[in-house]
């Protein structure tokens, strides 16, 4: 995951983020659209509250641990680089707007978009899934899901590729973290 998040970052660069954006940002009609304004909200940082309900209810409650460091790295690696990069959405940075795709009714926001917080949230959220539940059916639901809510960020103009790649990698690394921190909590406390 986080190569491919890598691909993705080098093909914005060597494209231009811009010009790899608007190749990916096309018109798919008002079914696409809607589809897309749906699948985005998997990457909303709400979906966390889902999964701390199901470890608690359903007896996974060892797995805490990495379920909670994976979110805090995950908002971590996600938010601060936003805040300290600024860096401005395609709304700001490109000046042909009529070049660009915008869904209707969906709020468009300008700036902090590098990384992509809902492509970190729902790639983290993917790789857990993988790792806590490794069937190939889970693998690959979970990876599509994830795949769908980044390019809905492109699609709806909210980001560049560049950011998406970006929230990917977040992703990869926050889980390397939590999975890690898991296996030191796993030590620590045999047995719980």
């Amino acid at each position: 995951m986080a190569i491919l998040g890598a691909i993705l970052m080098l093909a914005s660069l060597l494209a231009g983020k811009t010009a790899l954006f608007l190749l990916l940002n096309g018109d798919g009609g008002i079914i696409i659209d809607q589809f897309f304004s749906a699948i985005t909200n998997f990457g909303d940082g709400a979906i966390w509250i889902s999964w701390f309900v199901y470890f608690i209810f359903f007896g996974k409650k060892r797995l805490l641990p990495a379920l909670t460091a994976s979110l805090v790295f995950s908002t971590i690696f996600s938010q601060v680089p936003k805040k300290i990069f600024g860096e401005p959405r395609p709304l700001k940075a490109i000046v042909d707007q009529l070049t660009v795709h915008y869904v209707k009714g969906v709020e468009v926001h300008s700036y902090n978009s590098f990384p992509s917080g809902h492509t970190a949230t729902a790639f983290a959220f993917a790789l857990l899934c993988t790792l806590l539940f490794p069937k190939k059916i889970v693998i690959w639901v979970a990876f599509l899901m994830a795949v769908l809510v980044g390019y809905s960020r492109i699609y709806l103009g909210q980001h560049f590729p560049l950011d998406v790649g970006g929230g990917m990698v977040a992703a990869a690394g926050s889980v390397l973290l939590a999975m890690t921190f898991q296996q030191y909590f796993d030590q620590k406390t045999p047995g719980v």
